[in-house]
């Protein structure tokens, strides 16, 4: 059980870059998720993904000198799952479907990668936790910054193209 959940569903053994299949495969579960339970219940998918990921992880690696195996992707899909929270929040708001969207689903994507293979400060800060709080905690700060970043470019697509 906690492989299928560390490698969300054995997504983690695509290759090449798992970490961006982990990311991808975050996507239409989310939109799944969002249809049947709305922004609330993405937001509840991110909370579960946490605590789940983190226990998967920690005895995923138990035992084992690599404390962050390529092949776990939980902690990608609950970084990614944060990024979109904008996206969901803002459509539910709207009422409009959250793939109309298009835009910022992308945005989502590419900042959430962006910030998780950079580790651009503190996620950077958070991957050099080691151990399956590392593993976690620097996805979720990505998919933070990400998130930010989704609102920012929102907003300015609202003041500027609308």
């Amino acid at each position: 059980m906690t492989h299928l959940i560390a490698t969300f569903f054995y997504v983690g053994h695509l290759r090449p870059a798992p970490g961006t299949w982990g990311s991808l495969a975050a996507l239409p579960a989310a939109w799944v998720i969002y249809v049947l339970a709305g922004p609330w219940g993405l937001v509840s998918g991110v909370v579960l993904s946490y605590v789940l990921g983190l226990w998967a992880t920690t005895e995923e690696t138990r035992g084992k000198d690599n404390h962050d195996p390529s092949e776990i992707v939980i902690d990608e899909v609950c970084g990614q799952w944060i990024a979109l929270l904008p996206l969901a929040f803002g459509a539910a708001r709207q009422d409009v479907s959250i793939l109309a969207l298009w835009p910022g689903w992308i945005a989502a994507f590419a900042l959430f990668r962006l910030f998780d293979i950079t580790k651009w400060g503190p996620v950077g800060w958070a991957d050099r936790k080691h151990g399956p709080t590392g593993v976690m905690l620097d996805d979720v700060i990505a998919g933070i910054f990400a998130a930010i970043g989704v609102t920012l470019l929102a907003a300015i697509s609202h003041l500027f193209l609308i």
